[in-house]
């Protein structure tokens, strides 16, 4: 077997795309774990001093893991983002690999001189993990690959995260590497959520229908040092503000632990807009592209009760999921940043 590094490239002009994401358990079973992950990672919550993390992260996974089965189990018992990240790379790579967007040629088939790529996906938490992908990617030949975070707002408990340890492990490989750690406001991810949202607020038979942005919450402290993701995020909502006229709000969910977070939670939010009246509100999780534990439980279970209670008529839109139009903006991202950059721009790791 040949020693970490030392494979032979294969195809000297395949470019290698990796999708970064959080992940999420794949069975019951890997729920405790998977928390465990989640909570050791002091770049998105600090438990105590530094020596602290692990055995913390282990007590709050043990004492956390039989609420989340209970979460998890009313979703279908597992994750879905693994497997809607690999269709997201398979689709991403189909069309990357066509001569141009509405190409008559096979799929897969190349245009002269442009090159071929392969898109693979490494999850932060759970498999398949960022470190476990790269035998692959080295068996493959690849010899330049292109990180691009799943996160379109960057944060450094997010991207930043799943960045540092792509660095980490790229640097004891033979490759050049380049990161894509944001792409809030990219015009075609734009426009594929003014197109579920649109969607969304035509499902209401009456009313006038608010939008309620919810974003995945963070710790105050890191936006406080000057993360910039909740700028980003409102960025986003101001460009899609420029397509759709609307009625929105923002609010944040998902935290955990014993900080204080982003204000105010969507929950309290709901109980506000009820206060004022409002009937009809159109939910977007505006930080997330795949459909999981988000969206699948919280949004459309706990929110959807609590808004019943209160009165409110609660939608969804549909997640980004593979929708053509987010296929596309990933496509493009990829490809301008490859030219924008060139060849010499990308950065040896090792």
């Amino acid at each position: 077997m040949a020693e970490k590094g030392n494979q032979v490239p294969s195809s000297g002009d395949t470019v290698g795309v990796i999708l970064l994401n959080l992940g999420g358990p794949d069975s019951l079973r890997a729920i405790r774990p998977f928390l465990y992950n989640l909570f050791s990672d002091r770049q998105i919550i600090q438990l105590g001093p530094p020596f602290m993390q692990k055995p913390l992260a282990r007590l709050i996974s043990a004492i956390r893991s039989k609420k989340t089965e209970k979460m998890y189990r009313l979703i279908g018992g597992k994750s879905p983002i693994a497997d809607i990240t690999k269709a997201q790379a398979k689709a991403l790579e189909e069309l990357l690999n066509r001569q141009q967007p509405h190409s008559e040629l096979p799929v897969g088939e190349k245009q002269e001189g442009i090159g071929s790529f392969k898109v693979y996906v490494g999850m932060r938490y759970w498999h398949p993990f960022i470190e476990d992908v790269f035998p692959e990617i080295n068996k493959d030949g690849i010899r330049r690959l292109v990180a691009l975070s799943l996160y379109p707002q960057y944060s450094v408990a997010t991207s930043g995260s799943s960045l540092s340890k792509f660095k980490e492990v790229a640097a004891g490989y033979k490759m050049e590497a380049f990161c894509v750690s944001s792409w809030h406001n990219h015009p075609l991810y734009v426009e594929a959520l003014a197109d579920v949202i649109k969607k969304g607020m035509e499902s209401f038979s009456s009313g006038d229908v608010h939008v309620l942005f919810s974003a995945h919450s963070l710790p105050q402290k890191i936006i406080d040092q000057g993360d910039p993701y909740v700028d980003q995020t409102i960025e986003t909502i101001n460009e899609i503000t420029k397509r759709l006229h609307i009625q929105w709000h923002l609010s944040y969910q998902s935290k955990s632990g014993p900080v204080k977070w982003l204000e105010p939670s969507t929950g309290e939010k709901l109980e506000e807009l009820a206060r004022n009246g409002l009937k009809n509100v159109l939910v977007v999780p505006i930080s997330f592209v795949s459909d999981h534990i988000e969206t699948l439980y919280e949004i459309d279970i706990l929110y959807k009760n609590l808004a019943e209670k209160l009165g409110i008529r609660l939608k969804r839109t549909d997640s980004l999921n593979t929708h053509p139009k987010f296929i596309d903006a990933l496509k493009d991202i990829v490809e301008k940043n490859l030219k924008e950059t060139g060849q010499d721009k990308f950065v040896s790791l090792q």
